[in-house]
């Protein structure tokens, strides 16, 4: 993940330094939309479809119980 914004919210101190998120590599489009279908279906909060990232990722993102964000990666 790039944050070309990161040094102006460290200045301000408006964000907190750290962990940003997990990444989990599923191999396909197919296999990380049906992941991501079935962490909806059981309840998983989700925070971003599958789609093609900025950065060029195919990706969507769950939140965890401890808010700590997931991508889900191919």
């Amino acid at each position: 993940m790039y944050r070309p914004d990161i040094a102006q919210f460290i200045k301000a101190k408006t964000i907190q330094i750290g962990l940003a998120h997990f990444a989990e590599s599923m191999g396909s489009r197919k296999m990380a939309g049906q992941s991501t279908e079935k962490l909806n279906y059981n309840g998983v909060h989700i925070v971003g479809l599958p789609r093609t990232s900025g950065d060029g990722y195919y990706e969507s993102v769950i939140s965890d119980p401890e808010a700590n964000l997931i991508e889900i990666t191919i």
